[in-house]
């Protein structure tokens, strides 16, 4: 892929990461009933409602900085993984919806790999 498209697609990527985990964020740390009562049934107490907005609020912020954007998406990948197992597993509600996110964020994390390919001594 030529790199200016790889650019664009990039920061289309980055937007709808950062617009899909801002609303979730905002519903988690502003006490919403719903997201209360969910978290609730998942049995870890309200700190883990309050952690995870703020693991949201700031991985749709970092994502949007460069430098930051993969240890962002793989941050927030682990949230939508935990979410999806959750959602099977523990409160049994769909899964469905968290798919987007994963797709998403995969085809981010894919387009900005060069840091942690270098980490973990792989190519980019």
């Amino acid at each position: 892929m030529p790199a200016n498209i790889s650019n664009i697609v990039t920061w289309i990527l980055r937007i709808l990461v950062t617009v899909g985990f801002l609303g979730p964020a905002y519903m988690k740390l502003s006490g919403n009933e719903m997201m209360v009562g969910l978290f609730a049934q998942i049995g870890l107490g309200d700190w883990f409602r309050v952690f995870t907005g703020l693991v949201e609020l700031a991985g749709a912020i970092a994502v949007l900085i460069p430098m930051a954007t993969p240890w962002a998406a793989l941050g927030l990948l682990c949230v939508i993984v935990g979410a999806i197992i959750t959602n099977a597993f523990i409160v049994h509600h769909d899964v469905l919806h968290t798919i987007p996110f994963l797709v998403v964020l995969l085809a981010l994390l894919y387009l900005t790999r060069g840091p942690v390919m270098k980490l973990i001594g792989g190519k980019a």
